[in-house]
């Protein structure tokens, strides 16, 4: 038996947190797994995993092997790829998760020079607005905007996301333009996501501020919430990357401008055995590059 390959199928079973998923992935049956790792307790005299008809449950002394055995691992795939060369073009297939309306502004034309310039590589997408789980699901993966929250994942910078306050000119016409905050009280605002009560904060000089805000149109995709702000429904707060165009040929306007909070943060997260896989590590690379010159050259950053 290789102890590598009994490592390799222990953290894909953690990863995908079943025998099911992990054998799947791997292309073998799950008996076939189930009985390999049962070899390899054997063989270590502990108990690594703590098996039930509902749930598997890591041991602390199979957290502390899987933790050892991700770093070896790591370190083989790097010495192995060390020793290939560094010309060697990035090979495999990615699984990615990104932000739905994020992805049909930006990816739809940056994924295809990617993968002219990468001719071995494969990207598999799920557009979702939802925080996957990259390990229980088996992503490589997944570009995720605002705060992250604390895990085990890997997290890089890729580009900042400016927000912006708008509404149609016929809406302001009809209405008037807020001048302040508070006097969204008044008007009809589109806000994202679903909930009894949102919030909007505002930035600029002195404190920041928070106002709650109601409408009539409530919804979880900034398209729809960018085209019924056009139609003259209200005022929406959504990313630049949404309205940038309808701000550039006037259909929309913004508001209270001086008063956007700060930027958000578009983060490329993936699991700690990803670090050194070369596809992953290019795509990062090649998307942090692409979305920071059209930063750069964004008139409304």
């Amino acid at each position: 038996m290789n102890p590598f390959e009994d490592m390799r199928m222990f953290c894909q079973v953690m990863d995908s947190g079943s025998f099911t998923a992990a054998a799947d992935q791997l292309g073998l049956s799950k008996q076939f797994v189930s009985r390999r790792l049962m070899q390899l307790e054997e063989r270590l005299g502990v108990r690594l995993l703590n098996r039930s008809t509902r749930r598997l449950d890591v041991t602390p002394l199979g957290q502390s092997y899987y933790e050892s055995a991700l770093r070896l691992l790591s370190e083989v795939e790097q010495m192995e790829q060390g020793i290939a060369g560094q010309t060697t073009e990035p090979r495999g297939t990615i699984r990615l998760s990104a932000p739905l309306s994020f992805a049909v502004a930006h990816l739809g034309c940056l994924l295809p020079v990617f993968l002219q310039r990468y001719r071995d590589v494969t990207v598999e997408v799920d557009l979702s607005d939802r925080p996957v789980d990259l390990l229980g699901e088996g992503y490589d993966l997944a570009l995720r905007i605002g705060v992250l929250e604390d895990s085990t994942l890997i997290a890089r910078r890729l580009a900042s996301i400016e927000r912006v306050y708008c509404a149609s000119p016929a809406y302001l016409a009809e209405r008037g333009t807020p001048l302040k905050p508070e006097d969204l009280h008044t008007h009809d605002c589109l806000p994202y996501g679903h909930g009894r009560q949102v919030q909007w904060r505002f930035g600029g000089r002195g404190q920041p501020l928070s106002v709650n805000v109601t409408g009539r149109m409530r919804v979880n995709n900034g398209e729809l919430l960018k085209d019924a702000a056009i139609a003259g429904m209200g005022i929406t707060y959504l990313p630049t990357f949404i309205v940038g165009s309808a701000l550039e040929d006037g259909r929309l306007v913004p508001v209270l401008d001086d008063l956007r909070p700060e930027p958000l943060t578009l983060s490329a997260v993936y699991p700690q055995h990803r670090q050194s896989s070369r596809p992953v590590q290019a795509l990062i690379e090649f998307l942090r590059e692409r979305l920071n010159q059209r930063e750069e050259g964004s008139p409304h950053r």
